[in-house]
């Protein structure tokens, strides 16, 4: 059957709103979706057929309506979307959630071949149990009128098809579809089950009853281990016999359950299986004896009420038959009083209690790092435990030479998988480096063999930790404020001088990651202040940070530690003479990366890392320089330590605590994957467990700190396009999807960048997406007309304000278009000499420039603008992480009123789909952030087109 081409995103849009009904056939897979609009005389224009169909209107009246007709799987695409469109009708919604429940099921492997009342090849659903029958009655309960409201074809009165019968109809038109492949042809024996087209098969009608009877059987089966006599077994024997006896479970009443012998007599409740039970429980029995060959004498059982098994089949059944009858429905359960579970976990510290001089606990809690030098190995000790009671290796070997799944231990008999018991005898004590050791109990656990551990912590290892857990708590011997620092620090600036401080005494590293303008510089200042009274941490300090924040940090310095030694180590000052041990040495990333070798040689009592985002990138060079420079202690500063994935958060931890998060490829497999993708939450909470210890992160919403700080408002400001906008915009979307059809690879990704950056500078302004010389700039651009607004209420009020751009071209234009206009202004860009970028910051907070247009990418950081009220994002940068930065340029500590945040953005156009994501992704950002615009480019074509698609907009 040929395949219809896939819907277009409005399309697919326009067919959640319908309503929506399946309409059965023979066989299943042959099935239709109808859609079709109550009010409107057609149907969407869509892929499929129209038809005329009689449906019950919400007046309880037949009205006749035109319908689209999509086959099943061609429909599956749009129900699934239905469901989680906040926009789709009722009856959409609900085939939509019908849809998911067919594919979990197939995807559970509850298929069953069969025919069909015409003799036609079918899959199925099946064997069901009693929860996945509940759930399907649970839905069908839930089915609104309008999704069954094509009444029957049937004399008499009119009747609309029963919801439950419906729903399984359904639910068997989508498996039958779904293993149409060579596979289906080994799993049946018949090609005809792998053929698309329907096969009529009437010679194969006995094989499918006797293989799909189980489908909507009564009952259901289960195995329930006995164990004859073991109360009074010998101790001395060498173990219980092992009978499996079948038992039948009722599907409409669970309560009901009997063993087949009972049921064979039809004695007492057993009776109530009826007739058809022993017919279901034998078909039921030989797919479980398919499954596994040692319940096949059951087959030949006159009564199949139990089998014997020996040592092995039962240690079977203890793992892998167990899993493999369970796929097909067959549980199995074992005596209450012999259930056990063998648990291990890992305890970790020092051998002896207390450590010796030098590794023990006086020296970790008196702040020496020696405990945790790489060379202080520390014992890595294994403790198993049976139903909670610990095990002496002389009995964990005594269970495994038992070989056997129930042996006699401590007088008792214990039940227990010998292939777990082998793998726990051969694991052997070890030792670990300290950093692997805390990083384990600072998680809770660890992966070995692939198998996640629990772990304990004894000694210094478990006070360190708790020390750590808690990295604002309160000390019992606080970190005072430095008497030099001339400057009075608020409540939560000393809890991080108090963290920092402790972290580095212990030789740990830390990243102090406060919302910018919380004052992470001055924090530091004072740090350094308190290292260089102790003999034990003074040294000088050297600050890496992107070559505009030099002048702040000199100035910040000279201010709060006024009197303490300042250098540049810059451009054609890079001296490290004389180099005192309570200096500060300030250098950029650039001049590191080129002067690595030169700043190694020095004695660095600690280096700093300010704006560490910059090596967030491991494998650049940069990154391995700055890995060259050593010191006591290392601190990175960050107000976004994650903007695209948690990799970068590795890099910058693995930088101050060198193998807390192990190496990068085994972080990605064991957190940074499952965490992102939301697929596993413990490991996002192992990870959070393991790095809150190393990085302190404050907002400016929490609750110690927002009372410091004024109100913030922030507007999303839509704007309409211009006509020449509109024209453009279309005109770009349409010839640069035409290429991107026909590419793949780097060379469509390329594409889709292209496009993206095009239609945001068509939004921005006609005249630099066409890249004019001396262009017209009025009349042309909605956002310039509203930006002339804002400017000219903000100016009237006599407000200062930030204007952002990432396109320098833009900057231009808005710059010669308000210099027209008589409006005083400045543009700092990436190209501005530092000296005059710290004139142009001095001269707006001075008052004299009202209007201070900025690049992105160059003033998103280290700049302190508290003059403006008010920030206008004139374009969006697709990660919140780094326009947030650009707002805390104003909105930052210092700054006395409040501030309003304006964000322009062009109705109808890719910038307010981007921006509906960016809210989304707003509310993740604090654990983990998406990829930003490189992930748009892995869209299909069709989701691609949804989202630049011109929608509503335009003059």
């Amino acid at each position: 059957m040929q395949r219809l081409p896939a819907p277009t995103p409005p399309q697919l849009a326009e067919l959640a709103r319908c309503s929506v009904t399946f309409l059965p056939a023979d066989p299943s897979r042959t099935g239709l979706i109808a859609f079709w609009h109550p009010e409107a005389g057609e149907p969407p224009a869509a892929p499929g057929t129209i038809e005329d169909l009689t449906v019950v209107g919400a007046d309880a009246t037949l009205h006749d309506v035109r319908a689209l007709l999509l086959p099943v799987r061609d429909a599956l695409p749009v129900l699934t979307r239905a469901r989680a469109s906040a926009e789709a009708s009722r009856p959409a919604a609900f085939w939509g959630t019908a849809a998911l429940l067919a594919l979990q099921l197939a995807a559970r492997g509850l298929l069953l071949p069969g025919l069909t009342a015409s003799d036609h090849d079918a899959w199925r659903v099946g064997p069901l149990g009693a929860d996945e029958l509940d759930k399907v009655r649970e839905l069908a309960a839930a089915m609104p009128p309008e999704a069954h409201a094509v009444p029957l074809d049937a004399p008499g009165p009119v009747l609309l098809p029963e919801p439950e019968r419906l729903l399984r109809a359904f639910l068997d038109a989508v498996a039958d579809g779904l293993p149409r492949t060579p596979a289906a042809m080994r799993a049946t024996g018949s090609p005809a089950f792998a053929a698309e087209a329907p096969q009529r098969l009437p010679e194969q009608r006995a094989w499918a009853a006797d293989v799909a009877a189980g489908h909507d059987a009564g009952v259901r089966i289960s195995l329930r281990v006995e164990l004859p006599g073991l109360a009074s077994a010998d101790p001395e024997s060498a173990g219980p016999v092992f009978r499996a006896v079948l038992q039948m479970h009722s599907v409409s009443d669970p309560t009901l359950v009997a063993d087949a012998a009972e049921v064979w007599a039809g004695s007492g409740t057993a009776a109530a299986f009826g007739p058809r039970a022993r017919m279901d429980a034998l078909l039921a029995l030989r797919r479980a004896a398919r499954a596994w060959a040692p319940l096949a004498p059951l087959l030949s059982a006159a009564v199949p009420d139990a089998v014997e098994l020996a040592d092995d089949e039962a240690a079977e059944l203890l793992g892998a038959a167990a899993r493999t009858l369970a796929a097909i429905g067959v549980q199995v359960h074992w005596p209450k009083e012999l259930s056990r579970t063998l648990t291990a976990r890992a305890v970790i510290g020092p051998q002896d209690s207390p450590a010796p001089q030098g590794q023990g606990a006086e020296r970790i809690e008196s702040g020496a790092p020696s405990a945790l030098s790489a060379d202080a190995l520390l014992a890595f000790d294994w403790r198993f435990a049976l139903g909670g009671a610990e095990l002496s290796r002389q009995e964990l070997d005594a269970l495994a030479e038992a070989n056997r799944p129930v042996v006699r231990l401590r007088d008792q008999w214990v039940l227990v998988d010998p292939v777990e018991v082998r793998r726990a005898r051969s694991t052997q004590d070890r030792k670990v480096t300290p950093v692997d050791a805390l990083a384990a109990v600072l998680s809770g656990s660890t992966e070995i063999e692939g198998r996640r551990v629990d772990v304990e912590a004894t000694g210094w290892l478990a006070r360190l930790r708790d020390r750590l857990a808690d990295p604002e708590g309160d000390r019992e011997q606080p970190v005072a404020q430095p008497a030099a620092l001339t400057a009075q620090l608020r409540d939560y600036q000393l809890r991080g001088l108090n963290w920092l401080a402790d972290m580095t005494s212990l030789g740990l590293g830390g990243c102090l990651a406060d919302d910018m303008g919380l004052g992470k510089t001055i924090t530091l200042i004072a740090l350094h202040l308190h290292r260089r009274s102790d003999p034990a941490t003074a040294g000088p300090t050297l600050v890496v940070c992107p070559t505009s924040l030099m002048g702040n940090w000199q100035r910040e310095i000279e201010k709060f530690a006024p009197g303490t030694p300042v250098r540049r180590f810059h451009a054609s000052s890079r001296s490290l003479d004389a180099l005192a041990d309570g200096e500060f040495v300030l250098t950029t990333y650039g001049t590191m990366r080129l002067d690595a070798a030169k700043l190694a040689r020095a004695q660095w009592g600690m280096v700093v890392t300010d704006e560490a985002q910059h090596v967030k990138n491991p494998y650049s060079a940069t990154a391995r320089a700055l890995r060259t420079i050593g010191a006591r202690a290392r601190v990175a500063l960050s107000g976004t330590p994650v903007e695209n994935n948690l990799s970068e958060l590795w890099a910058i931890l693995d930088w101050t605590t060198p193998g807390l998060l192990g190496p990068l490829a085994a972080f990605r497999t064991k957190y940074a994957s499952a965490a992102e993708s939301g697929s596993d939450p413990a490991a996002a909470e192992r990870l959070s467990r393991l790095v809150r210890p190393f990085l302190l992160r404050r907002r400016k919403s929490d609750p110690g700190i927002a009372p410091e700080l004024p109100p913030k408002t922030e507007t999303d400001r839509a704007v309409s396009l211009t006509k020449e906008q509109t024209g453009l915009y279309e005109a770009v979307v349409r010839e640069t999807l035409a290429e991107i059809s026909g590419a793949d690879g780097l060379e469509r990704r390329g594409l889709v960048m292209k496009l993206l950056t095009g239609l945001k500078q068509i939004c921005n302004h006609p005249a630099q997406y066409l890249k004019e010389d001396s262009p017209r700039i009025t009349g042309r651009s909605g956002k310039l007309e509203l930006l002339d607004e804002l400017l000219d209420t903000i100016l009237a009020e006599d407000g200062s304000v930030l204007v952002f751009t990432q396109y320098v071209q833009m900057a231009r234009l808005i710059e010669e278009h308000l210099a027209a206009r008589g409006v005083p202004t400045q543009f700092l860009h990436g190209g501005t000499p530092v000296e005059r970028r710290e004139d142009m910051v001095r001269r707006f907070q001075d008052g004299h420039v009202p209007v201070f247009l900025l690049s992105l990418k160059a003033a998103g950081t280290g700049l302190n603008l508290t003059r403006a009220g008010h920030v206008i994002h004139y374009d969006r940068w697709w990660n919140p992480a780094v326009e947030a930065q650009a707002t805390d340029r104003a909105y930052r500590i210092g700054q006395t009123q409040p501030v309003q945040v304006h964000r322009l953005i062009a109705e109808g156009t890719v910038e307010d789909r981007i921006a509906e994501m960016l809210d989304r992704k707003r509310e993740l950002a604090d654990a983990v952030l998406g990829s930003g615009e490189s992930a748009l480019t892995e869209l299909s074509d069709a989701e691609l087109t949804d989202l630049v698609a011109l929608r509503g907009s335009g003059r």
